[in-house]
């Protein structure tokens, strides 16, 4: 009796094994994983090195990248959801759209430059 409990151990712990080997190898085996992408560093050397890469022989828009012939000429880096307003001095800034009129956040950077708001 010992033996057979012994050879019913055996063949339950070789079994599924063997039957797990045979599908794996037959049907393609187990799929790989995929690698996590890894996160973005929490310092600005990605973002150095991108600067230092581009080529551009006008003016190199800090926010973008984007080479272009004058600061005022930068783009925002979202324009869905930024406006630009550019200044007099030749300089812009681009500020998230505001409320439900169209140019409120430029007409509200105008007051607070003229000192009404």
């Amino acid at each position: 009796m010992d033996l057979i409990h012994y050879l019913t151990a055996f063949l339950l712990l070789v079994l599924p094994a063997s039957a797990q080997f045979f599908f794996e190898h037959m049907f393609g085996g187990q799929q790989q994983q995929q690698a996590q992408p890894q996160n973005a560093g929490s310092d600005s050397a990605w973002f150095q090195q991108q600067y230092e890469a581009a080529h551009c022989d006008k003016y190199l828009c800090p926010a973008t990248l984007s080479c272009v012939h004058f600061p005022h000429h930068c783009p925002c880096a979202f324009p869905a959801v930024e406006d630009k307003v550019e200044f007099g001095d030749g300089s812009m800034v681009c500020v998230s759209k505001g409320g439900w009129a169209e140019g409120e956040a430029s007409r509200k950077i105008e007051l607070a430059r003229k000192g009404l708001i």
